[in-house]
């Protein structure tokens, strides 16, 4: 088998790993819808007070928040992804095993958590966003070159967002427990990718910041594209230069791991 072919499969395959639990994605999609439904009310009622906040109107705010639940399982940016598993199988010393595969370690856990961001944009993400388009005022493209240029950007937001959580992962070499370090990396991710409320609104050299890091490609770059706040190549761009840093720092850092790994127990 080619080695393109190779990781293709290795994405397919997780993709129906994934379909298989479907009383979990009944569940994740009525918890994406709810939650949904909760922070919609909340920006009305700010939007309320403060029309044009960050520059959106009522419709826009309310749009972000459905594509940021169709996004949140997709790109793992509260976990749920594979770091939790890599983790486990770099304390327990199962990498070991991996390392032996005819196949590039980080490249094998990218195909894999491609398989499984397109069944949750798919299988948890759809609904909960065609639910908010039914039953709210939202502001959608009625140009489909808008909607392919928005799915461009989230498939760099999946690439920057394994490589965040990739990174993660490779630390639990030195940690060997990662509790800590995962919570941390949820809530920086909740926090600096525009989940909780567009980075938008965020004032001054903080917005700045939280704009410039790679968390912002994950959320707030696809919503300002899809809501032609943005121009597609310049986003394409930002997101693409923090992917390749971010994959370029997981493979010194995998090969620095390599030369010393630590398990724990045996």
């Amino acid at each position: 088998m080619g080695t393109g072919r190779l990781y293709a499969a290795v994405a397919v395959g997780n993709f129906r790993r994934y379909a298989t639990y479907r009383a979990a994605t009944a569940a994740g999609v009525f918890t994406n819808t709810v939650f949904g439904l909760i922070l919609v009310y909340t920006y009305l009622a700010l939007w309320d007070e403060r029309p044009q906040l960050g520059g959106y109107d009522q419709a826009q705010a309310v749009t972000y928040v459905w594509l940021g639940q169709a996004l949140l399982s997709t790109l793992a940016i509260g976990g749920g992804g594979f770091e939790t598993e890599l983790m486990e199988r770099i304390r327990t010393g199962d990498v070991a095993i991996d390392l032996y595969r005819p196949a590039d370690l980080q490249l094998w856990w990218l195909a894999s958590d491609v398989g499984r961001a397109f069944f949750q944009l798919l299988g948890r993400g759809v609904v909960p966003f065609a639910f908010g388009a039914l039953a709210f005022d939202v502001a959608l493209p009625s140009d489909p070159v808008t909607w392919a240029a928005c799915l461009v950007a989230v498939l760099l937001g999946m690439v920057v967002s394994f490589g965040i959580r990739y990174l993660l992962a490779l630390s639990a070499f030195w940690l060997l427990d990662g509790t800590g370090a995962t919570q941390m990396a949820w809530l920086l991710g909740f926090f600096c990718s525009g989940m909780l409320l567009p980075l938008n609104v965020f004032p001054g050299m903080l917005g700045e910041v939280v704009r410039a890091l790679p968390w912002s490609s994950l959320l707030q770059a696809p919503a300002d594209v899809l809501l032609g706040r943005a121009d597609p190549v310049g986003t394409y761009l930002f997101q693409g230069a923090w992917a390749v840093a971010l994959l370029a720092a997981g493979r010194l850092v995998q090969s620095a791991a390599t030369r010393r790994v630590v398990v724990q127990g045996g």
